[in-house]
């Protein structure tokens, strides 16, 4: 179903609309996550968890978000993208609400477990919505600097909202989420529509689905094993070896598949894995820095939950300039430019923070944090575009979970990193100066892959299609 509108190319009111479900549905994933990472102490203290049960119930997300991206992804592609993203929605709220009734360590677990695996789900089949849903240029430039903006300002602000809701008590975490899912939901069933466009033709490949979620389990429960490099390290090298076995089988089934779940033709586009490797390391870094931040805001300053999410509110200004600055900066350089620029701004903040010390005013942290925000409003929307540039529609999410696997590898990577270092390191002050390395050198790997894809940009606009609407 499209609207109809004459003049030049133009946001209606129904696209405004399909937009704003889909933003709503990507910041609650971004700030169901922050809120719990905030609530994590109060959790421990109510239920009498151990330390490494407290590090599961994190893991659990993880696992399942990072385990069935790819299957996510494909499964949009076969059965409809507004199925998919509705069907998983419902479950998302459905296991979030279970969350915040749980009463022993294994009943969050399994919660957190499904919510990922949930999101894993629901998080292509929403990129491919606006891709789909707006037309290459200036229109799907807009649309997907919103909705970066959004997603990126849901990790920022749910800092802020988990220290308030968890001063009321820690299930609220769980409860918000349920509300805010039962609305995106009503709004979706009334909004969201297929466009009609190409479906991916095929059946499920199933030796394919069963060994890369497998490998992804593997690998990300490996990454995971990494924050206690001295807790078993046979299992941990075991637990790596089983993944990449199970990868390369994946790669020898994919070969020879005729409806393979990843075709392997898509990873010769070199934009497409540059674009890939730079999400992982951009959330290596942010991931690693928000942790060591909160850490150093919590249990070196000895502040509040309420005031570490004031302290890092600032960086939410991505959710302003994202939607604003962003797309302006790709129509007039493209995307290659302006992602390389975002990492870069990354880079000088991870280094200004590095000196940190006791007696730090809250201003001279203050460019550091503003300049991450500038680099998040900088850098996420154009992983976002570059993610499905020059990939058919059909394909969109697949494209999807290739991002997203990225950066949830980012993620969990980044923790891991840098808690391995800050242990290794000691305690106090210099531990955590030491483990602020991590985030600098990721941002300049990051910064040296895209550089390579300077001379010919990613995702470079194509001319305004002055004509076109968007279509929902």
């Amino acid at each position: 179903m499209s609207d109809s509108v004459s003049g030049p190319a133009r946001m209606t009111a129904r696209a405004w609309g399909v937009l704003l479900v889909l933003c709503a549905a990507i910041f609650l994933e971004g700030i169901d996550v922050a809120m719990l990472n905030v609530a994590l102490p109060s959790i421990r203290a109510d239920l009498g968890l151990s330390t490494g049960m407290l590090s599961g119930v994190v893991s659990a997300y993880v696992l399942g978000y990072g385990g069935f991206m790819l299957l996510g992804g494909r499964a949009a592609d076969l059965l409809g993208h507004r199925r998919m993203f509705v069907v998983w929605l419902s479950v998302f709220l459905l296991f979030s609400g279970l969350g915040g009734f749980a009463t022993e360590g294994w009943m969050l677990l399994a919660a957190r477990f499904v919510t990922g695996v949930a999101a894993a789900f629901m998080a292509p089949a929403g990129l491919a919505l606006i891709t789909s849903n707006f037309p290459e240029g200036r229109l799907r430039t807009k649309a997907l600097g919103v909705y970066a903006g959004t997603a990126a300002g849901g990790f920022s602000l749910g800092l802020v909202a988990g220290g308030v809701l968890t001063s009321f008590g820690w299930r609220w975490v769980f409860f918000a989420p349920v509300i805010l899912s039962a609305l995106i939901l009503v709004a979706a069933l009334a909004l969201l529509r297929d466009t009609g466009g190409k479906r991916a033709r095929g059946s499920f490949d199933l030796a394919g689905s069963l060994s890369i979620t497998g490998a992804m389990l593997l690998l990300v429960y490996g990454v995971v094993r990494l924050e206690h490099p001295s807790d078993g390290p046979l299992l941990t090298v075991a637990t790596f070896v089983a993944g990449l076995a199970l990868l390369g089988l994946f790669v020898a089934i994919e070969r020879r598949s005729s409806s393979p779940l990843v075709r392997l033709g898509i990873l010769r586009k070199a934009s497409l894995v540059r674009v890939n490797v730079a999400a992982l390391l951009f959330l290596v870094a942010f991931a690693g820095f928000q942790f060591l931040a909160t850490l150093y805001f919590q249990e070196v300053r000895g502040w509040s939950t309420m005031q570490t999410g004031l302290a890092m509110l600032v960086i939410g200004i991505d959710t302003v300039l994202a939607p604003t600055l962003t797309p302006r900066l790709v129509n007039r350089f493209g995307n290659a430019r302006v992602l390389f620029g975002g990492i870069v701004l990354a880079a000088v903040a991870y280094a200004l923070f590095l000196p940190v010390g006791m007696d730090w005013a809250y201003t001279a942290m203050l460019p550091a944090l503003l300049l991450l925000g500038l680099a998040f409003a900088l850098a996420y929307g154009p992983l976002t575009m570059a993610a499905t540039e020059g990939v058919e529609e059909e394909e969109h999410g697949l494209a999807g979970g290739l991002l997203y696997t990225a950066m949830q590898f980012g993620m969990a990577l980044g923790l891991s990193a840098v808690t391995a270092v800050s242990v290794s390191a000691g305690t106090g002050l210099d531990a955590l100066r030491t483990a602020l390395v991590v985030p600098l050198v990721a941002a300049l790997l990051g910064a040296a892959v895209m550089a390579f894809g300077l001379r010919t940009p990613v995702g470079s606009p194509e001319p305004a299609q002055e004509s076109t609407p968007a279509t929902v």
